[in-house]
């Protein structure tokens, strides 16, 4: 049986998704969702990759067995939203936006009416399912460190008051709330989003991010303290080549969300 996919965003992690899905019969993209503006370059691009694919601005009534979201905070809105509530599963890849007030009770919710459920992928960094674990036990304290080069930070508030090609050494651009670090630094933090879900919460995890120039990769550190005990996992991640804010794990992190929907024995 194969999994019909609607994908919604087809920049560089849809795009390097397409990739890695090519030959996977299990698993096929029949619908890409972009802006109407998008759709005849889009239908150009891919192609090759997805022939079979019909690249739409909207994301079909009939025939998709699954969402899958990787366009960015604006997409949960305007297609996740609706698809589950008429009772299209979905995966969400920009966690980040969970940091707006009240829209993870709206997915909660548009997920019961229409019987369906939404998945937070880890993305870029690991020990997530420890984190939540731990979180039924009582976690004390969690806390969440980001290392990426200064270009990583272009086009973001980091660049006010400062420039970012001319750092010599680490300079700390963000200290406070992952609900503050999502919301100022969406297409960088979705980490920092994911770990705060999956332990104490947008505003009681503590976020540090860094710019620093002796670095050409994006750095993860989580710190969990509870009542399972301690851990500290730092993470070395490459950047996707495509988009040096986004980690090429995250979008590995999609593929393996996908194919354990198919996998006789997942993990």
């Amino acid at each position: 049986m194969t999994l019909r996919i609607a994908l919604v965003g087809c920049g560089a992690i849809g795009s390097a998704l397409l990739e890695l899905l090519c030959g996977d019969a299990r698993l096929a993209v029949a619908a890409i969702v972009v802006p109407a503006a998008e759709v005849d370059q889009v239908r150009a691009v891919v192609a090759r990759l997805a022939p079979q694919a019909r690249v739409v601005s909207a994301v079909p009534l009939q025939e998709i067995d699954l969402l899958l979201e990787a366009a960015g905070h604006a997409a949960i809105e305007q297609h996740v939203l609706p698809a589950l509530a008429r009772g299209l599963p979905c995966i969400v890849a920009s966690v980040g936006a969970l940091s707006a007030p009240g829209l993870a009770e709206r997915l909660e919710a548009a997920a019961r009416e229409g019987r369906a459920q939404v998945q937070l992928i880890a993305g870029a960094i690991g020990a997530i399912d420890a984190l939540a674990a731990a979180r039924a036990g009582g976690l004390a304290q969690v806390r969440y460190t980001g290392r990426k080069p200064p270009r990583a930070w272009k086009d973001t508030p980091a660049e006010q008051g400062r420039d970012l090609d001319a750092l010599t050494r680490e300079t700390v651009i963000f200290e406070g709330s992952a609900r503050q670090a999502a919301s100022m630094y969406p297409k960088n933090a979705n980490v920092a989003a994911t770990v705060s879900l999956a332990g104490v919460g947008l505003d009681q995890t503590q976020v540090r991010l860094i710019a620093d120039p002796a670095t050409s990769e994006n750095l993860h550190t989580v710190e969990a303290e509870g009542a399972f005990g301690h851990f500290e996992l730092t993470m070395r991640n490459r950047p996707l080549a495509a988009n040096p804010k986004t980690s090429a794990l995250t979008v590995y992190s999609a593929l393996r969300a996908l194919r354990n929907r198919v996998e006789p024995l997942v993990i």
